[in-house]
């Protein structure tokens, strides 16, 4: 029997969400909820355009809400909570999603086995009769909840602790389930990606303006290499999802190696008309990522008339011990002359 009444269920989703950094900078709000179930409204703000020239959201967006809203649906499964993570997540775009307009994402658990949960999940604009996107999310139960030990001494986080709330999911490191879901075997990230320098010069990823959320991320951009350009997000305590390890936001993560594809994609075609549109994009977490700087490097795997498919690793610490890898589809435009 489930230790859950509705008011307790509302109770400990309320505290989730509360005690999450990202969320609270965000405004995100719970909309609803039952056994299994939550929704979760993101309000407009201009600063989630991704594409300012087309007026729509950044994909990333999406991926934080989904994230999210899936956590919070399992939590409202369990009979008794208890640490969990994310494995995976994959998002399909429908259609695109107007900027400066709410978002609400629908999450269920339809499945909680004793150590993997399923998720799914639509999300949905007012005024829009059909979804923009889909999100399917697997969780690992039982992970450690424990403060991490891996960060400097007097770490800037280290007060920012919610303990006396609820567990909050935390990052596992599954590699094994993880790499044959993204990446070629045949494509080894020592082969592709480099560690940065202290003396790389680096400059902002696009112009102010161009993409108001790649603005908000700080992503830098260093110096062209053979193997692709290498992005930097600097850390920020807004961008934090786990304040007890602590670790950051797995939706942050993946709005970051979603920007990190357009923008290797944008660099390695310079006479693109305009930025590609995402189709589809999946994520899988090897393991937590410290509240310290991200760095992003893509390879193409393939690129035709109309669509490219592209992966990216994100590491921090070493670019051979990847905190997340990932893939996704990309609609080229057409380019120009």
């Amino acid at each position: 029997m489930s230790i859950f009444t509705g008011n307790d269920r509302l109770a400990w989703a309320q505290a989730f969400i509360s005690g999450i950094p990202y969320a609270v900078a965000s405004g995100m709000t719970l909309t609803d909820i039952g056994p299994g179930r939550a929704s979760l409204l993101l309000p407009a703000r201009s600063t989630w355009t991704g594409d300012a020239e087309r007026k729509l959201i950044h994909p990333g967006c999406l991926s934080v809400l989904a994230d999210t809203a899936c956590g919070v649906a399992v939590g409202c499964a369990m009979e008794q909570i208890e640490p969990y993570a994310t494995l995976d997540l994959r998002m399909d775009y429908l259609r695109p999603p107007v900027a400066e307009t709410d978002l609400i994402c629908h999450a269920e658990c339809h499945r909680l086995s004793r150590s993997v949960a399923f998720v799914r999940g639509e999300l949905v604009q007012p005024g829009q009769s059909e979804p923009v996107a889909t999100v399917y999310a697997t969780f690992m139960r039982a992970t450690a909840a424990t403060r991490r030990k891996d960060l400097p001494a007097g770490d800037a986080t280290a007060s920012a602790s919610v303990a006396s709330q609820a567990p909050r999911p935390a990052r596992p490191t599954p590699a094994e389930a993880a790499s044959s879901l993204i990446a070629p075997a045949s494509v080894e990230p020592s082969q592709v990606f480099v560690s940065r320098a202290a003396d790389v010069p680096e400059a902002l990823a696009v112009p102010p303006g161009r993409s108001p959320y790649v603005d908000f991320l700080n992503v830098h951009q260093q110096a062209q290499i053979d193997a692709g350009p290498v992005f930097r997000m600097p850390y920020k305590s807004e961008l934090i999802g786990n304040p007890v390890l602590p670790a950051l936001h797995g939706g942050v993560l993946a709005g970051f190696g979603e920007t990190a594809m357009v923008l290797h994609l944008l660099a390695t075609n310079p006479t693109l008309a305009a930025i590609p549109r995402s189709v589809d994009f999946a994520i899988a977490y090897m393991r937590s990522a410290k509240p310290i700087d991200t760095f992003a490097q893509s390879t193409t795997v393939r690129q035709g008339n109309r669509v490219a498919l592209v992966m990216v690793s994100l590491w921090q610490d070493d670019p051979s011990r990847p905190v997340v890898q990932a893939r996704g589809h990309f609609l080229m435009p057409r380019e120009e002359g």
